[in-house]
């Protein structure tokens, strides 16, 4: 386990997400998560753990959240009343406005600002949005806000680094798990793999093939949609 992460984390500093920014990430800090613990923690007003308050230390302007409050974070948003793991996107029609910024090589300070103000936007509905939060990153460092760069890439990368400690994605019993099903799109490719096709297998699996570097790089890699399901049809009775 231990030497899978070591390898990933190479791949994220390839990638552009450099462990340097994320705090000095130790991933032995961070176990599977535990659904059940994280469950009662975030729904415990009592608890340090308490959704509410990881929300609102999510969106300050620091570096304050630990590694486990990460994990809490991204993990107990299954939890909370609003959960949708089907939610559409912010406001679709700004965003398909704004999609041709996306894909152009340079920016000019106005369209910078409103990639950020459109992610700022995008990430209050939805604060796990990864996409939003690396297109923020990367419009704060271009406009040299380059404090705020750093805040939103430390926010960034361990979020990322709570979906690697979930699992490896080598086989099915070490499926990485994600909370949204575009986050097994999202994560690969921010980790600096092409992802070219997922496929569903029973009972809650999906596998995602990947562009390899190298001939003995792995072809796919799993995630288990398990939690993603549970909570969806706990909401959706009907549709089972």
């Amino acid at each position: 386990m231990k030497k899978i992460l070591l390898i990933f984390a190479i791949v994220l500093c390839a990638a552009g997400i450099s462990l340097a920014d994320g705090g000095g990430f130790d991933p032995a800090k961070l176990q599977r998560p535990d659904l059940e613990k994280i469950k009662a923690k975030t729904t415990d007003e009592t608890s340090k753990y308490y959704y509410p308050k990881l929300l609102t230390k999510f969106f300050a302007n620091d570096t304050a959240m630990t590694v486990e409050e990460f994990q809490y974070f991204y993990y107990g948003a299954l939890f909370q009343e609003d959960y949708d793991p089907y939610r559409p996107q912010y406001k679709p029609e700004e965003l398909q406005r704004l999609e041709p910024l996306y894909y152009k090589d340079t920016h000019t300070r106005a369209e910078n600002e409103e990639m950020i103000a459109y992610a700022k936007a995008a990430l209050a509905d939805n604060p796990l949005d990864l996409l939003q939060l690396k297109y923020l990153v990367y419009a704060y460092e271009h406009n040299r806000k380059d404090i705020l760069a750093r805040i939103w890439k430390y926010k960034l990368n361990h979020l990322l680094w709570a979906i690697a400690a979930s699992g490896t994605g080598v086989d099915k019993d070490n499926a990485w798990i994600v909370v949204y099903p575009r986050h097994e799109f999202d994560f690969l490719n921010l980790s600096g793999l092409a992802v070219q096709s997922r496929e569903f297998e029973e009972p809650y699996y999906e596998k995602v093939f990947v562009k390899r570097h190298a001939p003995r790089d792995p072809e796919y890699y799993y995630f288990n949609i398990q939690p993603i399901l549970e909570q969806y049809y706990i909401k959706h009775p009907t549709e089972r």
